[in-house]
């Protein structure tokens, strides 16, 4: 369902919020169900940046090359972007409580396992079966949270919290990770397990029931989520070998060929199924869009810089894990005290206006650590691109969510929080997969510090590019708004009627 005759995603609008926009009373038991879920995506971040510090550690002990090492990100955030469209689904169908807690049963076994394997194939593997469990925590949880809280500044808030706690998560993970690939680094891997048990159950005691179960086995389009996500999977692994097997090669060709024909059969899917894993219709909502190719700008960018980031500080610079995670905490700081207060900034100037101003910084960033060398000054050099990152993810991430879930019915929060999770982990793993390429090709097996350099500013190159697409996007709208929202407006008007 599309707000008309203006978006409340529009300054000029706010005067025609429903009154159901008013903010609620928060009580000590509301407050903590936000925690709870709040908690959902701190553990996800902390989880997530862990094993970014423990990659090279990883190579070290288990022998892993470039491309090897990066499906240990890509299998996570493949399992969880290909299958979080099936994950707001089920949310919607099942009950949000059921879903929540059982997808966290799997994603503490999972954790476990993946701390005690051995071989780097096992090890991708459960990264892969835990980012599928996270596919139905992530979009359960924000949907929670989208139907507990009105739309209006009350959402704003509670979504503006819930972000910073995933920014919080993000960065104690770099810490930890740190500190504990100091001692191994199948550390990083076990801590969540005991977040998560406690998060289960909690969550179990806490969280209000759901109603009686009542869909049949046509509410699940199975088709549409293996065609989905075999395509993402097998479009990521092509681009990875595309630099050692050939870009023009057979292989390289007929892999693209098949991505393109499951992905394209999810489309066709979508358009005749009775019960679509994505109704399409959605899409017509033009912030809807806009908020979902801003993820995947925004995610796919940072998860690239992060990457080469890493490769850079501890494989050429020799730093440890500890000094890289020290190194990218002040992003991390900004965004855990920035981003609570971002609600309020776009109620006053839209969301849109917001993630323009975020997208600047983005790109400054990026470009400015186009300069790094052999023995750069990480004051002069490193840290505004990180303080630049920081303000991005503080205006961006919260803005992104408030407004891909704008204006949408309760009956498909879970959808449009799944549409949203699912564009900034696919946007990570095609962006990933597309730098690690980079500088594959570029770098191959060079040890010497220029040859390193000079793989690692093309690949910086490419997520600066992509930057500059996820501002083409906000720019655009911010023209369609100054065009659009008056027209609408005139419609209403008396004279018009």
């Amino acid at each position: 369902m599309i707000c008309h005759p203006c978006h409340p995603d529009a300054p000029l609008c706010r005067e025609q919020q429903p009154a159901e926009s008013a903010e609620p009373h928060w009580d000590a038991r509301l407050w903590a169900v936000l925690v709870l879920l709040c908690g959902v995506l701190f553990l996800d971040g902390l989880d997530v940046s862990m094993v970014g510090v423990a990659l090279p550690s990883i190579r070290n002990d288990l022998g892993l090359s470039t491309s090897q090492l990066q499906w240990i990100v890509s299998g996570y955030v493949l399992g969880y972007g290909g299958l979080l469209l099936l994950g707001g689904r089920a949310a919607d169908l099942l009950g949000r409580r059921r879903v929540l807690l059982a997808a966290l049963g799997v994603f503490t076994a999972a954790s476990l396992v993946g701390g005690l394997v051995s071989d780097g194939s096992l090890l991708v593997a459960t990264r892969f079966f835990k980012g599928a469990s996270a596919a139905f925590t992530a979009p359960a949880s924000l949907s929670m949270i989208t139907t507990t809280f009105p739309e209006g500044p009350a959402r704003n808030r509670a979504l503006s919290v819930y972000t910073a706690c995933g920014a919080s998560g993000f960065s104690l993970g770099l810490v930890f990770g740190g500190l504990l690939t100091e001692v191994g680094w199948r550390f990083t891997f076990l801590l969540p397990v005991p977040i998560a048990l406690t998060v289960l159950i909690v969550g179990a005691r806490l969280l209000p029931p759901d109603g009686k179960l009542s869909v049949d086995r046509r509410g699940f389009d199975i088709a549409g989520a293996f065609t989905v996500t075999a395509g993402m999977l097998l479009l990521v692994r092509t681009v990875v070998r595309a630099p050692s097997v050939g870009w023009a090669a057979g292989q390289t060709l007929a892999s693209f060929a098949i991505a393109a024909i499951l992905l394209g059969a999810f489309i066709a899917i979508e358009r005749n199924s009775a019960q679509p894993l994505v109704r399409l219709g959605i899409f017509r909502s033009g912030s809807l869009r806009r908020a979902n190719l801003g993820a995947i700008a925004v995610f796919g960018a940072y998860v690239g810089f992060q990457f080469v980031a890493t490769l850079y500080m501890q494989g050429l610079r020799g730093w440890s894990a500890i000094g890289m995670a020290l190194a990218f905490l002040p992003a991390g700081l900004i965004v855990a005290f920035g981003a609570p207060r971002v609600g309020a900034l776009a109620d006053r100037i839209g969301t849109q206006r917001v993630i323009l101003l975020g997208a600047v910084a983005f790109v400054i960033g990026y470009a400015l650590f186009l300069r790094i060398g052999e023995d750069s000054s990480y004051i002069l050099v490193m840290l505004p691109t990180m303080l630049l990152i920081g303000v991005g993810f503080a205006l961006c991430f919260p803005s992104l969510n408030i407004q891909a879930t704008a204006g949408v019915a309760n009956e498909e929060q879970g959808l449009a929080s799944g549409l949203v999770s699912t564009s900034f982990q696919v946007g990570g793993a095609v962006v990933l997969a597309v730098v690690s390429a980079v500088v594959t090709s570029q770098t191959g097996s060079a040890t010497d510090s220029a040859s390193l350099l000079d793989g690692y500013r093309p690949a910086l190159g490419v997520v600066t590019l992509v930057a500059v697409l996820g501002l083409a996007v906000a720019l655009s709208g911010v023209r369609l708004r100054r065009a659009r929202v008056p027209v609408r407006a005139a419609r209403e008007s008396p004279a018009s009627s």
